[in-house]
């Protein structure tokens, strides 16, 4: 097996652009592709700079020759054939959509070299249902990262059975190299092990307020207080971003659907989209 030098990272959304930039922070080379130049401008001008003052204000060895080197590593592409010409390995951060996860892959297989190990950062979905269309099901496997991965620094890796144990081996190793602490799952579940934990706590706080019952910021106050945890659910809505649970949700039963309903007429739909857009659950233009 080859060493891993070239990276691509497919999506520049919260998860994408954070990806990108902890795997070009350890010192790899990172091509980030998007479906538009537009969109691509946005990730080069605001969020990979913000990720850099960010970095700066809370990572200890960081200083701005180390983000400058960093923001220098990272290459922006709406062409997937050139993104992805000579990557080692490639970390999808697409929406959450089995279709859209499919044909990413599927286009990725027609560009990338065949040595090119394919990961999906899928929180919910199992890699078997996105492995077939990538036309390598022994080369694809699931990474799965934390909201403020240079925080939450794990990485759940998730094989299916035809994933070669040697392929999913050198993800351990890639996923300690870019500074994560490696969560080796034994087999797919849906969810892992972190969203099988928050996925039914986010919703259950969710149906709390969809129904009436409380406020969001009394169901973070509370859960802050009686548990000690930092944040409370809403306030973990707002980090992660109100698309993805909408996706979530919406792939779930009749119940999740009425949910998603709630979150998109309420939040979505009025442009509250998280705290990366500047209001969720809470304005963060105050």
């Amino acid at each position: 097996m080859g060493e891993i030098s070239k990276v691509i990272v497919l999506g520049t959304g919260v998860l994408g652009s954070q990806i990108a930039f902890q795997t070009a922070y350890s010192g790899f080379e990172v091509a980030v592709y998007d479906i538009t130049d537009e969109i691509l401008e946005k990730a080069k001008n605001t969020t990979f700079p913000e990720l850099a003052k960010t970095y700066l204000n809370e990572v200890k060895d960081a200083d701005q020759t180390k983000v400058d080197a960093t923001l220098a590593r990272i290459s922006y592409h709406s062409d997937t054939a050139t993104a992805a010409a000579d990557a080692d390995i490639a970390i999808e951060a697409v929406p959450e959509v089995l279709k859209i996860k499919q044909e990413t892959f599927g286009k990725l297989d027609e560009a990338a070299p065949e040595h090119t190990i394919f990961c999906t950062n899928s929180s919910t979905l199992l890699p078997s249902d996105i492995a077939p269309a990538s036309g390598r099901p022994d080369r694809f496997l699931a990474m799965h990262f934390a909201n403020r991965v240079w925080q939450f620094n794990t990485a759940e890796i998730m094989g299916t059975p035809q994933t070669s144990p040697d392929v999913f081996n050198q993800v351990v190793e890639f996923a300690k190299q870019i500074g994560m602490v490696p969560i080796e799952m034994h087999k797919e579940k849906a969810g892992y092990v972190l969203n099988s934990l928050l996925v039914p706590f986010l919703g259950a706080a969710a149906e709390l307020v969809a129904g009436g019952y409380t406020e969001p910021k009394d169901a973070d106050e509370v859960w802050r207080i009686a548990t000690g945890a930092p944040l409370g659910p809403f306030q973990i809505y707002d980090i992660i971003g109100l698309n993805t649970p909408y996706n979530i949700m919406m792939a779930g039963d009749a119940e999740q659907q009425k949910l998603a309903e709630w979150l998109k007429t309420n939040y979505i739909d009025k442009g509250y989209l998280g705290a990366a857009s500047g209001r969720g659950f809470y304005d963060y233009k105050k």
